[in-house]
């Protein structure tokens, strides 16, 4: 690894505007893309994928890697990405760094503790909600229907027994109900954190976020309760932005890190705007399939920061597609080609989404060692009869130097190809139709099924004057549909809406369908059994 310093300095990053971690990890101060404004932007690249599989796609791995060689072939380029969960680091992802010759380093640091941001969003949101709990301990003046308490704690970790508790139990321990945990990745204020433009942005928009409603039915805000300005002390570090560097030096910006199956799945905004100052071209990335991340990638993110992407790059696997064909986990690695053939309906479907926001589109073929020659001509030939460029990624295995022509093509498209881009749907549309516009553009089901409880928050949300709001699906990644196991493209099913939950402070409203939870569980054997301190005392199985 390069020293941090030497990293910035190769992108004329003064020392002044860095709060060293130690050699190799750096905070950005916020007064560096305020200073570097004259500056025009650089050309902003999306990375998403085809539907994820328990084979593993390689999304982040990609991003890094075609950072490496747009840098080696003379576009200065910096990634902006998402920091690891440790939910998922210790459960069935392991770590999300990349790997091999193309991943973020000090990679074991990134994957834990790193500098220290998920630990303040988690610190911050457990205050409001102790906050909450000692007003009504305290008298209630603002009479909290104790039944109606929307903000629930947070900790950064898969642990399903505590999705639904009880608080308050036990003598002079405050008023007894129901509460729970989510996964901080779920939590309003990463999602604040991550679509704030300032710290005052971060501090108004906190203020914004309903917590409970009184006993005549009306919201309470998190301003109300008293803890913003503590709540922006301890998220006063969390908003800078961190410099890391990938295996070949190249630098990248890992900052924030929502969920794209539960809430918005995008790196912060002012991560990917100091990048945008510094490089020619900034690729980033957005969680899981393009029917999640991408989607939100450009109806949130985009939208709500005015940010316009210049190009998208699909990343899709030989064994992503066999497995959308059908094929079990267990047989992956063998040729069939009937089962290539019918997954790639997926690839298409993501590729027409895609190109329905205006933006042109290439792909990635993320490269395996087993994978057949005849299996990638076809990927191939089947995107060039599309009009899609395609093109072999080995950067796992070759780091930059295995991305070249995958460089070289996007290059040739970010000067060929001018973007049109445009949200899916307008802000006046209501709340119901910009569910139906997804489920019916994106997702090509028939509808939707709200339940009456749905129906019934819709109604008053837009009553109170959110209709406005663009909206956030929290749906499982596996499938376009719902349903996780309707894999490659499924047509003729009917989302259900089963809640719809405001996040005003974040600007959009949460549309839970299937059985999504905010706080995910463990698999049969976590990761954590294969994370060890090896003799020579460094960290062993996280990757």
């Amino acid at each position: 690894m390069k020293p941090i310093l030497e990293v910035a300095g190769s992108f004329g990053i003064p020392e002044k505007y860095m709060e060293l971690y130690g050699r190799y990890k750096s905070k950005l101060d916020l007064s560096l893309a305020r200073d570097f404004d004259d500056r025009p932007d650089g050309k902003l690249v999306l990375v998403t994928a085809m539907n994820p599989t328990p084979a593993g796609e390689g999304k982040t791995l990609t991003t890094i890697g075609l950072a490496q060689a747009l840098n080696a072939i003379g576009e200065p380029t910096i990634a902006a990405l998402r920091e690891p969960s440790l939910g998922p680091c210790l459960g069935m992802k392991g770590g999300a760094t990349g790997d091999n010759k193309a991943k973020l380093m000090p990679s074991e640091d990134i994957n834990l503790h790193f500098t220290g941001d998920l630990h303040a969003i988690t610190s911050a949101h457990n205050l409001l909600a102790a906050m909450i709990d000692n007003h009504i301990f305290q008298g209630n003046n603002l009479q909290i229907d104790t039944g109606r308490i929307v903000w629930k704690r947070a900790m950064d970790m898969n642990d399903r027994s505590l999705r639904q508790i009880v608080v308050g139990l036990g003598e002079g321990n405050g008023s007894v109900h129901e509460s729970g945990f989510m996964i901080t990745t779920a939590s309003e204020v990463m999602a604040v954190l991550c679509l704030s433009e300032d710290p005052q942005d971060l501090k108004e928009r906190l203020s914004r976020m309903v917590v409970a409603y009184n006993m005549a039915g009306e919201m309470i805000t998190a301003s109300q309760i008293g803890a913003i300005d503590a709540m922006t002390v301890l998220l006063k570090d969390a908003i800078k932005p961190n410099l890391v560097q990938t295996s070949e030096g190249t630098p990248a910006i890992v900052h924030g890190g929502p969920f794209a199956n539960i809430a918005h799945g995008c790196s912060s905004v002012i991560g990917t705007r100091t990048a945008l100052k510094l490089a020619k071209v900034v690729v980033t990335e957005a969680g899981f399939g393009a029917d999640l991340g991408a989607e939100k990638f450009f109806d949130i993110k985009c939208r709500q920061a005015g940010l316009k992407p210049d190009a998208a790059v699909l990343v899709v696997t030989v064994k992503a597609l066999k497995y959308n064909g059908g094929v079990a986990k267990s047989e992956l690695d063998g040729s069939n080609m009937e089962a290539l053939r019918i997954g790639m309906a997926n690839v298409v479907r993501h590729l027409e989404n895609i190109q329905k926001f205006g933006v042109p589109v290439m792909v990635a073929i993320n490269h395996f060692a087993n994978d057949a020659e005849e299996e990638i001509s076809f990927i191939i030939e089947e995107c060039r009869h599309l009009g899609i460029k395609a093109e072999i990624s080995e950067v796992w295995a070759k780091g930059s130097q295995g991305g070249i022509q995958m460089a070289k093509t996007l290059r040739d498209m970010l000067q060929d190809e001018p973007s049109r881009f445009a949200p899916l749907y307008p802000d006046d549309l209501s709340i119901t139709a910009k569910i139906e516009t997804i489920v019916k553009e994106i997702y090509r089901g028939e509808g939707i099924k709200l339940t009456p409880k749905a129906e019934i928050k819709i109604r008053d949300l837009e009553r109170q004057g959110f209709g406005h709001l663009p909206v956030c699906m929290a749906k499982t990644p596996y499938s376009f549909s719902d349903q996780g196991n309707l894999l490659g493209a499924p047509n003729h099913f009917t989302v259900q809406v089963r809640d719809v939950t405001l996040s005003a402070g974040a600007g959009f409203v949460v549309v839970h369908t299937g059985n999504i939870v905010t706080m995910p569980g463990l698999p049969e054997h976590p990761a954590a059994e294969r994370i060890h301190l090896n003799e020579q005392g460094d960290v062993a199985g996280l990757l």
